[in-house]
């Protein structure tokens, strides 16, 4: 017999739950979160989650930058990451590609993708070239310029900052300035 999920619809949405659900491998979220618990997240615990995501990342020493991918129908969570270009030595794995690679081959046309911050020229690429139905974004205060181009597409844009989520990625930023820029530009543009 199958354990119960530890998380239903009446279970109270608090940070520390949604850190569980950021923390759980997507292919496990089914056996810790009744469909009923999902249903009842809203686009800023969505955002939670990819803020949590950031934070982990963050404390690996990485850029912070999470991203979620979620039905829209459903509300469940197809897939989640976070930035890995210290952790993996990869230039592109940014929040919203790890997100989009865990979620795999799905149609992306019935999804929003949650980012903790404005999508760089790569991330915005895939999210229109995938046909997000959606994009919501936690953070234009640290860096934005592609949310233009992402509507004009024909992908919804919406703007949720997360002031959690800024704060951390400002701090991230003032104490790693040159991790930023690699981060958005390549090693090439520290030579500038």
């Amino acid at each position: 017999m199958k354990p119960a999920p530890l998380f239903t619809a009446d279970t109270p949405v608090t940070d520390s739950v949604l850190d569980v659900i950021a923390r759980t491998p997507t292919a496990s979220l089914a056996s810790i979160a009744a469909p009923a618990f999902f249903q009842k997240l809203n686009d800023a615990q969505f955002m939670r989650i990819a803020v949590l995501l950031a934070l982990k990342g963050y404390e690996e020493g990485g850029c912070p930058i999470g991203g979620v991918v979620v039905d829209n129908v459903s509300k469940l969570i197809l897939g989640k990451g976070h930035n890995t270009l210290v952790q993996e030595n990869h230039p592109y794995n940014h929040g919203e590609t790890s997100a989009i690679r865990d979620a795999g081959r799905v149609d992306f046309s019935k999804t929003t993708i949650f980012t903790t911050l404005s999508p760089c020229d790569v991330c915005a690429t895939l999210i229109y070239m995938r046909g997000f139905a959606r994009v919501v974004v936690g953070d234009v205060t640290s860096a934005g310029g592609n949310e233009e181009m992402i509507a004009a597409k024909g992908v919804k844009v919406e703007i949720l900052e997360d002031a959690e989520g800024i704060a951390l990625y400002q701090k991230y930023r003032s104490e790693k300035p040159d991790q930023d820029i690699e981060d958005w530009k390549g090693l090439a543009a520290l030579k500038n």
